[in-house]
């Protein structure tokens, strides 16, 4: 990325149901204040109905599909309202959703004209009685749903990677600009679960850089494992993002914010790498 451009390339709004309710103007706000050029909306769009059985943990996940256009509207109406001020980039967090790949592409045929920006994530895994279970809800959940379905974190953490890597390939076909999101986000609970071995970290994301690279797809280095007391570390490794940046893989921080609060957390740890690399 240039060095500059200070830009947060992920974060939400009021039509997160596990977020805040704040207006996206008091995200903006502390942005500009914080001397950002550019900023990106990247809301959760609606999922598949009954994605995941829980109805109470559905509804948090996402904004039912009746509100997307609603949404699609307020974050271009943000983008005219600070016209000048900052660039605001329209965009949503996908979901990588496998068996379901022809309900995302329904939203971004509907939208590919406004949708300036894409962080393609992976949310969810296939565990206990065949259901999608999120890898970043609780530990708990994690420990009965996933660890317990798969038999041990090795196999847990090589599916993630499996998934990952068909986001990647499901990316590449995308129009807009993209990126894979929070890419090691299987190390939330890292402090509270059995130990995921490094070795195996570094080859599965190794693996991943000629993906990337071929495919256009930048990486969205979120800092938000730094707010998380089970993790305490960004969501990319150090040594990954100077491998991305000796391939030319794009790198934006993305604070990941859910509250205003969150905007340009780690952006100093961040600055500090983009140094180094």
């Amino acid at each position: 990325m240039s060095a500059n451009l200070k830009w947060d390339g992920h974060t939400h709004t009021k039509f997160c149901y596990h977020g805040n309710d704040a207006p996206s103007e008091q995200y903006v706000d502390r942005a500009i204040e914080l001397g950002f050029t550019r900023y990106t909306i990247s809301e959760h769009p609606p999922l598949p109905a009954g994605w995941v059985q829980d109805p109470k943990l559905m509804h948090e996940l996402a904004m039912p599909s009746e509100e997307l256009p609603a949404y699609m509207a307020y974050a271009q109406s943000i983008k005219r309202q600070y016209e000048g001020r900052i660039e605001i980039a329209v965009g949503l967090e996908l979901d990588y959703l496998q068996g379901a790949l022809p309900f995302t592409e329904a939203i971004v045929e509907q939208y590919e004209r406004q949708l300036e920006d894409v962080v393609y994530s992976v949310h969810y895994l296939p565990g206990k009685g065949g259901s999608m279970y999120c890898v970043d809800f609780t530990a708990d959940d994690f420990a009965a749903n996933l660890l317990s379905y798969y038999g041990s974190m090795e196999k847990v953490v090589d599916e993630y990677y499996d998934h990952v890597e068909s986001a990647i390939a499901f990316a590449a076909k995308l129009p807009m600009r993209k990126r894979i999101g929070h890419i090691n986000l299987i190390e939330k609970f890292a402090l509270k679960l059995p130990p995921i071995d490094e070795a195996q970290i570094r080859s599965r994301l190794t693996g991943i850089l000629p993906k990337l690279k071929q495919g256009g797809i930048g990486i969205d280095v979120n800092t938000a494992g730094l707010r998380v007391p089970s993790c305490g570390k960004p969501y990319v490794p150090e040594w990954f993002m100077q491998a991305c940046a000796a391939e030319g893989i794009e790198l934006v921080y993305g604070s990941d914010a859910h509250r205003p609060e969150h905007v340009g957390t780690g952006w100093d740890w961040f600055e500090a790498q983009l140094k180094r690399v």
